[in-house]
């Protein structure tokens, strides 16, 4: 197993292990829980990680992450889903609500 990202927003790695599972790249969260250690141990310690099962895939997979990260980077402005009318922040690409994409992709 390798580990291929680590971020303190817990809602991103769930989707970038999304990302992965739709690639067929098999993967693992890890610390997951482990917020409540924060002051015990250094932040960046607890912050959730994503691991790939096989080795192999951690390039593949490391792509998956940039392409992610560039995404949010490159909406960075509210948007409202026209599947829903519901408003989304801009880092997100896809409504929590109804899963309809943005349209300024």
């Amino acid at each position: 197993m390798k580990r291929i990202y680590s971020e303190p927003n817990p809602i991103f790695i769930h989707q970038i292990k999304d990302l992965l599972e739709e690639k067929g790249i098999a993967s693992i969260i890890k610390n997951e829980h482990l917020s409540g250690g924060v002051g015990e141990l250094p932040p960046t310690e607890v912050w959730p990680e994503i691991w790939v099962v096989n080795n192999q895939d951690k390039d593949p997979a490391k792509r998956v992450v940039e392409t992610f990260l560039q995404s949010i980077k490159a909406n960075p402005e509210d948007w409202k889903c026209p599947g829903c009318g519901e408003e989304i922040e801009g880092q997100f690409n896809i409504c929590w609500s109804c899963g309809q994409e943005s349209t300024s992709n």
